[in-house]
C-alpha cells in the first residue's frame, strides 16, 4: 500500500492507484525506519510515491525544521493527519479535476450548511477521495466562497494514530488531541471509512466513537468522511445523531467522468467584462437611475462581496443559476461599471430575448436499422428495435402539447414552464410540440409514415419560450441549470436525491432556438452553460440559424446564431430533401444559417476579436416537414397556424392527431437529436465527444457545397449507428492515446446505400477553424473524444493522434499513416482544396482571416456570391432582429425553399 491510500486514508482511492493524485519526488525516496512493522509498511507506503510520513531518522533538516514548525503549531494534526491544502498548494497533489457535481455540492454544503457534515458513498473504487482532493485544490486556489478559504483540509490517518499506542486510553487521548486542534484552527478533517470510525459499527471502542460524536453535535468540528452506500444506510442512519449530523452525498461512475473542474469547463473570460450591447444599452439609458436585466456571471452566486455591491448599488437578484455560475439581476445603469470592476464578477451581458427558430426515416437513413437481427440460437431468432428507447431527450421550446397522440403512452415524463405563464402541458404558439414529435413522436396516421427519428424516447418538455414564440435568457438559463441541479434543490446530492439529468436520464438537450451572436463563446453565458452540460455527459444540439440569405435572395455568410457558436454544441443546418428518399438531388436550404461564427470579445484598446470557427457541424433535413401540430382544443389552433392556415396539412381535422408542415434548421435540429439517441441506445458509453465525431464522419457530403454551408455533410443514421456499434463500451478518460477505439480491427466501410444510390462517408471531423480526416480517427482512440475537453480543442501531433494541450504540428499537413490536418482546408465534394482558393460558391477560412480567391477581406465584403456581415450585424428576411434569440427566422419557418414536402 502506497502513500496515497494513507494521505487519503487508506482504501478509497479509484483504481488503487496512488500516483494519480500524488507528484513523486526521486530526491525524497529513503529507506524506513523500523520502528514497528506497522509503522515500517506505512513509511514504505509513504515511499511510493515519495510524500514521506514524519521519519524522525533520515529527514534532511530543512525539513524537519518545516516538520517542527507545523508540530507547535498543530502536533496532533501533524502526527496523525495530513494537511491536503498544503499539499495542493506546494504542487504535491496531482491536478485532478474528476467528480464536477460533487465538488460543488460538496463546496456549497460546507460553506452554506453548518448544521451537516458531508458523507461522500460510492462503491470501491469510483475515486470517492478524488472528490475531497478537488476540495482541496479548490480552497488551495482560493476558488471557493469566502468562509472557506481560510480553512486547511486534513485526512486523519487511523493507521498512525492506532500504531505503537499503549492502550486505548492513549488512542482516546491522541483522538481528543486531533479534535481539539482541528477545531481550535477551523481544520476540515477527512476520515475515510467514517462508520469504522463513528456510528452503530464503530470498530475503535464507544469511548472514542462517542468522542467523535459529541464535538459533531456540539457543531465544534466539520467533517467529511466516505464510505459505501450500504454501509452508511447500515451504520450512519440508525444513528439518530449521526442521521441528523450528516449528509449523504453520492459518487458514482457518471460523475467521475466530468474530468474538468467547474472553473476549467471553459476557457477563461476574454476581454472587456461588459458586453458590446449592454455598453450601447448603457449609452442609450435616458438617467442613471434607469434600471436594466443583467446576466452576471461570477464564480459564487452566493458572495459576500457581491451581496455588498448589490445592497450599496440597490441591484435586486431575480435569479440564481447556481450550478452554472450565473444570476439575473435587474441593475441601476450607474452600477454596471461598479460591478465590473469587481474581481468577483466574470462577465455582465444583457438580458436578451429569445425565440424559436423556425417522411424523415428514409432519406436519413433511420429506417435501414431500425430493426436488427440479433442471431438464432436453438431456432429461436431474436431482433432489436432502435428507437431510443430509455433514452431522456429535453426538449427546450415552446412547450408540447401532452395530449397530443404524438405523445401518447406518457412519453413525456417531466413538464416544467420557464416563461412566468405557468402553461407546462400546453403549447399555445406551436413550435415546441412539432419539435419534440420530430425527435421522438409516434405516427397518428398512415402507419408509422409521420413517427420521429427516435419514437420510444423519453421527452422532458421545459419550456422556455412563451406563446408569441419569445423568451428570455434567463429562461433559457434556469432551464439548464434545472437539468444539473439536485431533484430537490434545497438538499444536497445524493442517491435519494440525485439531479434532474440522472433522475430522467437526460442524454440529449435539444435547442431549436437562439440569438443572434454578439459575445465570443468564451464569455456568452448560455455557451458557458452548454459546455457544462457536454461535460456533464449530455450532448447539446442547436439550431444554426434560419439567415443564411437577406431579403433579396443574397446569400448570406457569417450568421450562425447563440448557443449554435459554442464549439462543443452539435450545431445543425438544414437541408433540401427536395422530397424525395434518394439524396442525389439533396442540396442546402437556402435560409439554413452559414458559417464562420462571427461573435467577438473585446480588448482594452476596443479591437474586436472575431471567433471565426468552422460551424454548421452537419446538416439535416429541414424544409417542409410533416409532424405534430399542438391545439387548444376545441378546434382552436395554435398561434403559428392561426395566422398561416396553409401549414395545416388537412390530413386529419380531430383535435389531438392534427399534423402541420415547417421548415428551417429548428425542424432539422430534432432529426438530428433523434439520432444522437439511437447512437446512445445502441452504445451506452458514448461521450458527447464520440456522438460527434461519428456523426460528422459518416455524414455525406454535398456536391456542390463548402463546409460553411454544410459542415461534415448531411445526416447519415444508417452509417451512423453502424460505426457506433463497432466502437468499445470500455473506453474511458483513462484509456491510452492511441489504443485500438473499435471492437474490430477493421473499421466499417464508408459507404452507405439509401434509396438505391451509394455514397461516400465525409470521415473527417470539424475541429474549431480547421478539418482533420482519416481513418485514425476512428480507428485510434484520441484523448480529444473523452469527457470535459471541447473536440473543436483538438490538434494534431506527430504520432497521428489528436490532443489538446494547446500545441500544433507547424504545418498542419498529413502526420503519420492516419490522419490528415489542415487549417486552411474546406472540403467540397470530398476533394480536398488549397489555402486561399475559392471552389464554386464557397470561401475558404483560415488563420481567422476569411478569403477568397487568395485576398484577404474585410467585413461585408463580397465573397464569391456571399456576403460576410462583421460587428454582429444580423440581416435576414428583411427583418433586423437585434438583440432577440430566435425561433429562427418565421419567413424560412412558414414558407422554406422550393420543393415538395417530406412525409
Amino acid at each position: 500500500m502506497c502513500a496515497a491510500s494513507l494521505v487519503l486514508s487508506l482504501k478509497a482511492l479509484a483504481d488503487r492507484n496512488p500516483r494519480r493524485y500524488l507528484k513523486e519526488n526521486p530526491m525524497d525516496r529513503r529507506k524506513p525506519s523500523l520502528v514497528s512493522a506497522l509503522t515500517s509498511a506505512s513509511l514504505a507506503a509513504s515511499l511510493c510515491v515519495g510524500v514521506l510520513l514524519p521519519d524522525r531518522t533520515h529527514a534532511q533538516s530543512q525539513k524537519q525544521t518545516k516538520a517542527n514548525s507545523q508540530r507547535s503549531a498543530y502536533p496532533a494534526l501533524a502526527l496523525y493527519a495530513h494537511d491536503l491544502t498544503a499539499l495542493a498548494r506546494t504542487g504535491r497533489l496531482e491536478r485532478f479535476a474528476a467528480h464536477t457535481p460533487q465538488v460543488e455540492q460538496l463546496v456549497r454544503l460546507l460553506a452554506q450548511d453548518a448544521q451537516h457534515n458531508p458523507v461522500l458513498t460510492g462503491e470501491t473504487g469510483v475515486g470517492k477521495a478524488a472528490v475531497v482532493i478537488g476540495l482541496a485544490e479548490r480552497i488551495a486556489a482560493s476558488d471557493v466562497p469566502e468562509q472557506l478559504r481560510d480553512r486547511r483540509v486534513f485526512s486523519l490517518d487511523l493507521t498512525v494514530l492506532l500504531a505503537s499506542a499503549q492502550d486505548s486510553t492513549e488512542v482516546e487521548q491522541r483522538m481528543r488531541a486531533v479534535l481539539d486542534e482541528a477545531t481550535r484552527v477551523e481544520a476540515i478533517l477527512f476520515v475515510d471509512n467514517l462508520p469504522a470510525l463513528v456510528g452503530t459499527g464503530a470498530a475503535h471502542g464507544a469511548p472514542v466513537a462517542a468522542m467523535f460524536k459529541t464535538a459533531l453535535a456540539q457543531g465544534r468540528l466539520r467533517v467529511v468522511g466516505t464510505t459505501t452506500p450500504g454501509a452508511y444506510h447500515d451504520f450512519i442512519q440508525p444513528d439518530d445523531v449521526l442521521a441528523r449530523l450528516c449528509r449523504e452525498l453520492r459518487v458514482d461512475d457518471t460523475a467521475a467522468l466530468a474530468h474538468i473542474a467547474r472553473h476549467k469547463v471553459a476557457e477563461e473570460f476574454e476581454g472587456n467584462k461588459i458586453s458590446d450591447d449592454l455598453r450601447e444599452l448603457m449609452q442609450q439609458a435616458k438617467s442613471a437611475d434607469e434600471r436594466v436585466g443583467v446576466i452576471l456571471q461570477t464564480d459564487d452566486v452566493r458572495n459576500r462581496e457581491l451581496a455588498a455591491l448589490f445592497a450599496r448599488y440597490g441591484v435586486e437578484i431575480n435569479a440564481r443559476m447556481a450550478q452554472l455560475g450565473t444570476m439575473k439581476v435587474d441593475v441601476p445603469v450607474s452600477a454596471i461599471a461598479a460591478l465590473a470592476a469587481s474581481d468577483a464578477t466574470n462577465h455582465l451581458s444583457p438580458d436578451r430575448d429569445m425565440e424559436g427558430f423556425g417522411h424523415v426515416t428514409a432519406t436519413t437513413g433511420t429506417d435501414l436499422i431500425r430493426t436488427q437481427s440479433n442471431g438464432c440460437l436453438l431456432l429461436v431468432c431474436t431482433n432489436t428495435t432502435y428507437d431510443g428507447t430509455g433514452i431522456g431527450i429535453a426538449v427546450l421550446d415552446s412547450g408540447m402539447d401532452v395530449t397530443h397522440k404524438a405523445f401518447s403512452g406518457g412519453r413525456i415524463r417531466f413538464n416544467k414552464d420557464f416563461t412566468g405563464e405557468n402553461l407546462p402541458t400546453t403549447d399555445p404558439f406551436g413550435h415546441g410540440t412539432h419539435v419534440g414529435a420530430a425527435a421522438a413522436g409516434i405516427s397518428t396516421t398512415s402507419g408509422n409514415t409521420y413517427q420521429g427519428i427516435a419514437p420510444n424516447a423519453n421527452l422532458i418538455n421545459l419550456r422556455v419560450l412563451n406563446s408569441q414564440g419569445t423568451g428570455s435568457t434567463t429562461a433559457l438559463l434556469n432551464a439548464l441549470n434545472w437539468i444539473l441541479s439536485p431533484v430537490d434543490p434545497t438538499k444536497p446530492l445524493s442517491s435519494a436525491n440525485p439531479t434532474n439529468q440522472t433522475k430522467y436520464n437526460i442524454k440529449i438537450v435539444n435547442m431549436s432556438l437562439g440569438a443572434t451572436a454578439k459575445d465570443s463563446y468564451v464569455n456568452d453565458p448560455v455557451c458557458r452553460a452548454v459546455r457544462q452540460l457536454v461535460d456533464a455527459g449530455i450532448v447539446v444540439v442547436a439550431a444554426a440559424g434560419n439567415n443564411g440569405k437577406d431579403s433579396t435572395g443574397r446569400e448570406l455568410y457569417g450568421q450562425i446564431h447563440s448557443p449554435g457558436i459554442e464549439p462543443s454544441a452539435l450545431t445543425v443546418g438544414a437541408a433540401n430533401t427536395f422530397g424525395t428518399n434518394a439524396r442525389g438531388d439533396d442540396g442546402i436550404a437556402t435560409y439554413s444559417s452559414r458559417g464562420p461564427t462571427r461573435s467577438f470579445w473585446t480588448d482594452a484598446s476596443g479591437v474586436k476579436h472575431y471567433d471565426d470557427l468552422l460551424k454548421p457541424d452537419l446538416v439535416a433535413p429541414g424544409n417542409k416537414l410533416l409532424w405534430a401540430e399542438s391545439d387548444l382544443g376545441n378546434g382552436r389552433l395554435n398561434l403559428i397556424v392561426t395566422q398561416n392556415p396553409q401549414l395545416d396539412s388537412g390530413i386529419t381535422d380531430d383535435d389531438n392527431k392534427r399534423l402541420m408542415y415547417l421548415s428551417g434548421t429548428s425542424m432539422a435540429t430534432p432529426v438530428v437529436a433523434g439520432a444522437a439517441a439511437l447512437l446512445l441506445q445502441a452504445n451506452s458509453k458514448l461521450t458527447p465527444n464520440m456522438v460527434k465525431l461519428i456523426l460528422e464522419y459518416s455524414a455525406q457530403p454535398l456536391a456542390g457545397y463548402n463546409m460553411l454551408q454544410q459542415g461534415a455533410g448531411e445526416l447519415n443514421v444508417a452509417g451512423a449507428m453502424q460505426l457506433a456499434s463497432a466502437v468499445r463500451t470500455d473506453l474511458t478518460n483513462s484509456t491510452p492515446t492511441g489504443a485500438a477505439m473499435l471492437t474490430s480491427t477493421t473499421p466499417p466501410d464508408p459507404h452507405t446505400t439509401i434509396a438505391g444510390q451509394t455514397f461516400t462517408w465525409a470521415q473527417g471531423i470539424m475541429l474549431k477553424r480547421r478539418y482533420a480526416t482519416g481513418t485514425n480517427l476512428v480507428t485510434k482512440y484520441q484523448q480529444v473524444y473523452g469527457m470535459g475537453i471541447v473536440l473543436g480543442d483538438g490538434i494534431m501531433m506527430g504520432d497521428s493522434t489528436l490532443s489538446s494541450d494547446g500545441t500544433l504540428n507547424p504545418n498542419g499537413i498529413v502526420l503519420g499513416d492516419g490522419i490528415v490536418l489542415g487549417d486552411r482546408v474546406l472540403v467540397s465534394d470530398g476533394t480536398t482544396l488549397a489555402s486561399g482558393i475559392m471552389m464554386g460558391d464557397g470561401i475558404v477560412l483560415g488563420d481567422s482571416i476569411i478569403t477568397a480567391n487568395g485576398i484577404v477581406l474585410g467585413d461585408g465584403i463580397v465573397l464569391g456570391d456571399g456576403i460576410v456581415l462583421g460587428d454582429g450585424i444580423m440581416m435576414g428576411d428583411g427583418i433586423v432582429l437585434g438583440d432577440s434569440v430566435q425561433a429562427m427566422s418565421s419567413r424560412a419557418l412558414i414558407n422554406g425553399d422550393a420543393g415538395p414536402a417530406m412525409n
